[in-house]
């Protein structure tokens, strides 16, 4: 796993279940909100800062995903995929780097093919048990709590990068 770990050059994230705890809340107006670890976020500034691309693949079309994905300076976003392995295929093609060298981490069947073409297919400890069985790694954090951040200070651990910010962020 380390070996693999070392060759990872951008992190490929599904959003509801892994991103997110999977729940979603509706305002009396119909709204949607979702809740995101900060944590999180933190591990996908601290894989940029450490020469690691992010990117998110989601079935989900949503605002939500887009204003979180700016926040983090997430330039890579595909919504509302219907085939997160084609989608991976050709992110891996746009970027130029190998697919080998790109994690995916996802919680649900959706997920399943883009985690077997990945180099890594990692999910959280709470994702369904179909994904569970083929996961190249299990996060010991559940999705939306830490697990993301995880599997980020994994990759940077690996490649002998630092988990920390530099003095001026």
């Amino acid at each position: 796993m380390t070996e693999k770990l070392k060759n990872i050059k951008m992190l490929v994230m599904d959003v509801d279940g892994t991103l997110t705890n999977g729940k979603v809340f509706y305002s009396k107006n119909g709204e949607e909100v979702k809740v995101f670890s900060i944590r999180d976020g933190m591990g996908i500034e601290l894989l940029r800062k450490g020469g690691i691309m992010t990117a998110i693949i989601t079935s989900e079309n949503s605002e939500i995903v887009t204003a979180r994905a700016n926040k983090l300076n997430i330039e890579h976003v595909i919504l509302g995929s219907r085939n997160k392995k084609q989608d991976l295929k050709d992110l891996s093609l746009k970027v130029g780097i190998s697919i080998d060298s790109m994690a995916f981490i996802g919680d649900d069947i959706n997920d399943i093919q883009a985690m077997q073409v990945a180099g890594i297919g990692a999910c959280p400890k709470d994702s369904t048990e179909q994904v569970l069985m083929i996961a190249d790694y299990i996060c010991t954090h559940e999705g939306g709590n830490g697990a993301v951040r995880e599997l980020a200070e994994k990759i940077l651990l690996s490649q002998n990068k630092q988990i920390t910010l530099p003095e001026s962020w």
